[in-house]
């Protein structure tokens, strides 16, 4: 009987953490989740999957760690698996020839009036698209970092590789971001008001 009554006590005691720690990371892991699966059902089959996994392997957790983090891991890998294939592996290119075409791009945007799209338009829905079109393991990288706040090393820990790598990629991701916005631009037309305003300006 005192053997049973402590193990209901490490039970309870088990479940008060993971209610505290991880349960209050619930909103962010479904959209992590929704952001992986783009499909709300798949979504949440994923997110119920992840917190089963993850109250499984709670004492493999230090509570007070970054909890969130780990979620992310266990939900990523979960969905790799779901999956059954291998994560696709990405070779980036060279880091100095990836800082000139960045740079190329930025003075390709400033010259056709774009170097302030992002505080005259909103391109939320545009943005989206681009995440959403980037090749996997880009997209991770801006899901982790740039959409769910998660520092380099966090996001090295749940991809499972290099915080270089993380660096790496990350930067030709948000190259290939700004590309998609011009040509988004470019197509819509943003700019051109602004162009044959300032055209008109200066012919007066």
């Amino acid at each position: 009987m005192p053997g049973q009554i402590m193990a209901d006590e490490r039970k309870l005691q088990r479940d008060r953490e993971f209610h505290a720690e991880a349960l209050r990371w619930l909103p962010e892991v479904t959209r992590f989740a929704l952001s992986l699966t783009r499909d709300e059902s798949d979504a949440d089959d994923l997110v119920q999957e992840t917190y089963l996994k993850a109250y499984e392997a709670w004492d493999t957790y230090t509570p007070g760690t970054e909890c969130r983090g780990w979620l992310f891991t266990i939900c990523r890998h979960s969905f790799y698996r779901r999956r059954l294939r291998e994560e696709r592996q990405v070779t980036c290119d060279d880091p100095e020839l990836e800082a000139l075409a960045a740079v190329a791009v930025h003075a390709s945007a400033r010259q056709g009036g774009y170097a302030d799209l992002f505080a005259r338009f909103d391109l939320s829905e545009a943005i989206d698209r681009a995440i959403a079109a980037l090749p996997e393991a880009f997209r991770d990288v801006v899901l982790l970092v740039d959409v769910n706040d998660q520092s380099y090393e966090a996001a090295a820990d749940t991809l499972d590789v290099p915080v270089g790598t993380v660096r790496s990629r990350l930067f030709r991701a948000r190259r290939l971001l700004q590309e998609a916005l011009i040509d988004h631009a470019r197509d819509a037309g943003l700019v051109r008001a602004q162009t044959d305003a300032g055209a008109n300006r200066h012919e007066s």
